[in-house]
C-alpha cells in the first residue's frame, strides 16, 4: 500500500487568501458545489466544484462558501439534514464538526443563507456580492452560479482570475506527486499483465484495481483510454461508442493513457509499448521518435519559455525521425511551413494538470489561441511559470482520414513517400505522456515508468523484475 498524503485544510485557507488578494475592500465571494452522476434509485457519485473545492476542501454534497475578501473571513454553509440521514447515511454532525475540519472562520446552515449574507453585507448600497460565473475556455462549457432566495438583490455575477489556480501550493505538488506515484505503478502493472488474447477492458480494470486498492484513489481523472492495434490511432479511444472493448493481438501497438484521482487531484499518464513485449523494427523507430521529441521538450522546458514554442519543438523532431524513417522526404523547415507535423501529431503537446485533468488557466484575458493546425488544439497559451504543472505528451499516429487529406493536398503531398507510408497504415499510434512540475530552473518529472525500448522490453520480459530508473 501506497503511504496516503496528509491532507491539511490550511492549504485551502492559502487558496482563499490568494483569491482575495485579486480583489477590492468588501465583495464576498459564493460559491457552491455541482452534482453531478446521480442514480436516484441506487446512489450519487458527487462531483465537487473545481473553484469550490480548490478555496473549501470540501467533501460533502450540497455546500455552499463565503469569503470576506476585506477581512479575509470564510463561511462554510452545511445542508441542515433531516433526521432520517442518521438512520440512511451515517451520523449527523454538528456545525462545530465542519469548522474544525475544514478551517474555517464560520459554519451555518445552507437554509439560513440568505439571512447570514444580509448580515454579512452589512452596508449592501457598497457591499458586492460575486459568484463565480464564465466559460471554460478548454471545455467551452459554462458553469452554473450559485443561487439563493433574495440573491437578486446582491449579486453582480463575476468571471474572476485564475491565476492563483495555475501555479500549485507545496501542498498541492505533494499530492499530484502522489497520484503520479500511484498511477505510474498501476501503468507498469499493466505492462506485466499484457498479453496477446486478453481484452482491452481488462487492463482498465486491471489498472482501476490498482489504483483503488493500492492507492485509495475511488475513480481515475478520466475514461481510460486503452487502444492498441489501429485503435491506439484514435486520441479519445474508450468512450461509450468504443469502450475499450477489442481482443488484444499479438504484434499490437498498446497505447494505454490512464490516471488516478485522489482528493479531485489528477494525473495523466500514457504508455506506449507492444503487447507481445518486443518492438518490431518499424514500432522502434516510430517510439524513439516521440521519445526523442519528448525528452528534447523537458531538456527546454524552464520558466519564461513559451508552451507554442515547446509544441513547436515536438513537431520539428517529429518531422526529423519521420524523414529518417523515410515516410518523408525532402525539407523540415519547408514542411513546418505547411503545418506537416499536425498530420502525424493533431493535438496540442499537453495542458495544466490539478484538480482538473484539464486545468483552468491555459488562456487568460489577452491570450488568443493559435490558429494553425495542431496549435488550435493546444490547450495552453501562455509563459510557462514556476509551480505550473503540465503533461508533455507528444504522440505520433497514422489516421487515414489525416494522412488521406495530406496526399491530397500538393503542398503537403509532395513530402510524403507513399510507398513508406503504406507499410504504417494500420500501425496505430504512439503517445508517451509524462506529468512534470516546473522548477526554478527546469522540471520535475512526477512520472516513474520504463521509458526506452531496452528498459520497455527488459520489465515486460521480467515478470519479478521491479522497474529502476536509470539516474
Amino acid at each position: 500500500l501506497h503511504t496516503l498524503p496528509q491532507i491539511s485544510w490550511t492549504t485551502c485557507t492559502l487558496h482563499r487568501k490568494n483569491l482575495a488578494a485579486f480583489f477590492f475592500l468588501n465583495i464576498i465571494l459564493l460559491q457552491h458545489k455541482l452534482k453531478t452522476f446521480i442514480n436516484p434509485v441506487t446512489d450519487s457519485w458527487i462531483v465537487q466544484e473545481s473553484f469550490f473545492h480548490w478555496a473549501f476542501g470540501v467533501t460533502e454534497a450540497d455546500c455552499y462558501g463565503a469569503i470576506d475578501v476585506d477581512s479575509g473571513k470564510s463561511i462554510l454553509f452545511v445542508p441542515k439534514l433531516p433526521e432520517s440521514y442518521a438512520t440512511w447515511m451515517g451520523e449527523i454532525f454538528p456545525k462545530e464538526h465542519f469548522k474544525e475540519k475544514y478551517a474555517v472562520d464560520e459554519v451555518h446552515h445552507t437554509c439560513d443563507v440568505s439571512l447570514s449574507v444580509l448580515v454579512f453585507t452589512a452596508q449592501p448600497l457598497w457591499s458586492v456580492l460575486l459568484t463565480l460565473r464564465g466559460q471554460n475556455t478548454d471545455s467551452g462549457s459554462t458553469c452554473r452560479e450559485a443561487s439563493f432566495d433574495g440573491i437578486s438583490r446582491y449579486t453582480a455575477g463575476y468571471s474572476f482570475s485564475v491565476c492563483s489556480r495555475v501555479v500549485k501550493t507545496d501542498m498541492e505538488l505533494e499530492v499530484l506527486r502522489y497520484t503520479n506515484r500511484v498511477s505510474s505503478e498501476a501503468h507498469k502493472m499493466i505492462m506485466k499483465h499484457v498479453k496477446p488474447g486478453k481484452k482491452e477492458y481488462e487492463m482498465e480494470s486491471l489498472f482501476q484495481h490498482y489504483c483503488y486498492t493500492k492507492g485509495g484513489m475511488r475513480h481515475t481523472s478520466y475514461t481510460c483510454i486503452c487502444g492498441t492495434g489501429n485503435n491506439s490511432s484514435v486520441l479519445h479511444y474508450g468512450h461509450a461508442g468504443a469502450p475499450n472493448d477489442k481482443t488484444i493481438a499479438d504484434g499490437d501497438m498498446c497505447l494505454f493513457d490512464m490516471g488516478g484521482e485522489y482528493y479531485c487531484y489528477s494525473s495523466d499518464i500514457t504508455c506506449s509499448f507492444p503487447a507481445n513485449g518486443k518492438f518490431t523494427p518499424d514500432q522502434r523507430a516510430i517510439y524513439e521518435a516521440v521519445l526523442k521529441a519528448s525528452r528534447a521538450v523537458m531538456a527546454a522546458l524552464r520558466p519564461g519559455v513559451k508552451w507554442t514554442d515547446m509544441h513547436r519543438v515536438a513537431d520539428r523532431v517529429h518531422l526529423e525521425e519521420l524523414v529518417k524513417i523515410g515516410i518523408l522526404i525532402g525539407s523540415v523547415e519547408d514542411m513546418m511551413k505547411v503545418h506537416l507535423g499536425s498530420v502525424f501529431m493533431p493535438h496540442g503537446l499537453g495542458h495544466l494538470l490539478g484538480i482538473d485533468v484539464h486545468d483552468v488557466g491555459g488562456y487568460p484575458e489577452g491570450i488568443e489561441r493559435i490558429d494553425e493546425p495542431g496549435l488550435k488544439s493546444l490547450r495552453m497559451g501562455r509563459l510557462v511559470q514556476e509551480r505550473m504543472v503540465l503533461t508533455v505528451e507528444p504522440g505520433i499516429y497514422f489516421i487515414n482520414h489525416l494522412l488521406n487529406q495530406a496526399l491530397a493536398n500538393p503542398a503537403q503531398s509532395c513530402f510524403i513517400n507513399n510507398q513508406v507510408l503504406a507499410r504504417f497504415r494500420g500501425f496505430g499510434g504512439v503517445r508517451i505522456e509524462d506529468d512534470i512540475a516546473v522548477t526554478a530552473d527546469g522540471i520535475e518529472l512526477m512520472t516513474c515508468v520504463p521509458r526506452t525500448v531496452e528498459e520497455i522490453e527488459a520489465f515486460m520480459a521480467d515478470s519479478t523484475k521491479p522497474f529502476s530508473p536509470v539516474v
